[in-house]
């Protein structure tokens, strides 16, 4: 048996890295936890996790001079995941917290969750939509729930739009462009779905680096 994709998930001090790491080992790839920029060079694919504030996440990655490494491998057609506030970093640009500038990889800005009078954050299982087919969302189901856990969301524009779910109003939670993907749940906290989601992602990257 082949190995699986050499995953590198970017360690920038913010979010449950353990966490996305056990789950795509459960699902054959190999992943590493890092901020090594020869390390994310050789990787197959890219995962940007995140939990927290949209400028301190921008800031901290700036510092790391992850922004760069990023933009060096997406350049070469290494695939990206986006996972919660990692999906809104891919972004130009958020309102949080007085605004930020994001890393500009997806066109379209981050706003408060149109939650119609509901509780904020955001918190619990919702179903989401598939708007339109995606390598990333091959064999699950129109409705499949995913597991939620934010006070914004991404304003993408209507060409990168993959998924959608509804929490007072419909929103936004998967975007993507070409090797580009984002989500705004938690694919590994949610269940059979978000982990055959996260082998969705790790098919893509092996197919990338064979046809390098």
């Amino acid at each position: 048996m082949s190995p699986g994709p050499a995953l590198a998930i970017l360690d920038y001090g913010m979010g449950n890295l353990r966490s996305v790491e056990k789950a795509f080992e459960r699902v054959g790839a190999e992943p590493v936890i890092t901020s090594d920029s020869q390390t994310i060079s050789g990787a197959d694919g890219l995962i940007l996790p995140g939990v927290g504030a949209f400028p301190r996440a921008m800031s901290r990655i700036r510092e790391a001079g992850l922004d760069r490494a990023i933009d060096d491998a997406v350049s070469r057609g290494v695939p990206l995941l986006g996972i919660c506030l990692g999906l809104q970093l891919l972004f130009e640009s958020s309102t949080e917290q007085g605004g930020a500038d994001g890393l500009g990889l997806l066109e379209g800005e981050v706003v408060e969750i149109p939650a119609g009078g509901r509780k904020v954050p955001h918190i619990g299982w919702a179903a989401v939509t598939w708007e339109r087919p995606s390598a990333l969302t091959e064999g699950l189901r129109p409705g499949e729930p995913f597991y939620f856990v934010h006070s914004f969301v991404v304003d993408p524009a209507p060409d990168y739009l993959i998924g959608t779910a509804g929490y007072g109003g419909r929103f936004a939670c998967v975007a993507g462009r070409g090797n580009i993907f984002g989500v705004q749940f938690h694919p590994e906290k949610s269940s059979a779905a978000g982990l055959r989601m996260l082998e969705n992602f790790a098919r893509i990257c092996d197919e990338a680096e064979g046809a390098k």
